[in-house]
């Protein structure tokens, strides 16, 4: 039934304040969240996507109570098939992207991988000559861990994302924002998943990067680096969404 299945998704970005929305949502009575944040359902590639077991992904969540029911998988808005396998799904979803500037991105998401151990190269290395490792990658062309560059090309994401979903559907949200004004983010939220308000939340930090000795910096030659490969689709983006970075 259609009433049963989930209703929202924060659908993106890795590292974009993703964990803190879903922190935030968590105090809010008005939703009913998932038990674990990233559930993982619809870029699982071991699934018969020909026939899937929707019955597998509800038991994540309690059952229907008249609430909306999400989740918070950052990796669906990137990873190949998850939109349309969510589509399937649910044409009615509505879908949450939380965007940070796409340079900041990449260098938290590779603070997070070198403190995990996933990744040994230096910063620098990996947005470059790197790349080439998503080349050798299943599903070609992308990577759970080493896609420090490829996740923040949001302008092509967002295209396919809005070609999948009406816009009315789809909130786009500034990371920057959320964490300046969470209230102020929060309300829109709200407003689109068309819930009441509950009191303004105090702002809270959430994972934080590891304090350690990551052998490398977000240096000015890496800026100008990403932001010219960048460019091209940050303009999609604000044509697209409206959404810009400085």
């Amino acid at each position: 039934m259609a009433e049963d299945r989930v209703a929202f998704i924060i659908a993106g970005v890795q590292k974009g304040g993703t964990t803190a929305l879903f922190d935030y949502l968590g105090d809010e009575p008005g939703v009913c969240l998932s038990r674990t944040k990233e559930v993982h359902f619809f870029d699982d590639e071991t699934r018969d996507w020909a026939q899937p077991d929707y019955a597998a992904y509800h038991t994540n969540f309690a059952a229907p109570d008249g609430r909306p029911r999400g989740e918070a998988t950052p990796i669906y808005l990137y990873w190949p098939s998850s939109l349309e396998r969510i589509r399937a799904y649910n044409p009615a979803m509505k879908l949450v992207v939380v965007l940070r500037d796409p340079v900041q991105r990449a260098w938290s998401h590779w603070k997070m991988e070198y403190a995990r151990g996933a990744e040994t190269q230096a910063f620098a290395w990996c947005v470059r000559e790197g790349r080439q490792r998503l080349f050798d990658a299943e599903p070609w062309g992308h990577h759970r861990e080493f896609s420090y560059v490829e996740r923040g090309f949001y302008g092509e994401q967002m295209e396919r994302l809005l070609g999948l979903f009406p816009r009315d559907q789809v909130l786009v949200l500034k990371s920057d924002d959320l964490r300046r004004d969470p209230g102020n983010a929060l309300h829109a939220v709200r407003a689109f998943l068309g819930v009441a308000g509950a009191a303004t939340p105090t702002p809270r930090d959430v994972h934080m990067s590891r304090e350690m000795d990551y052998g490398s910096e977000l240096t000015a030659a890496d800026i100008a680096h990403l932001n010219a490969v960048y460019a091209r689709d940050l303009q999609r983006l604000a044509d697209l969404t409206g959404v810009r970075f400085d």
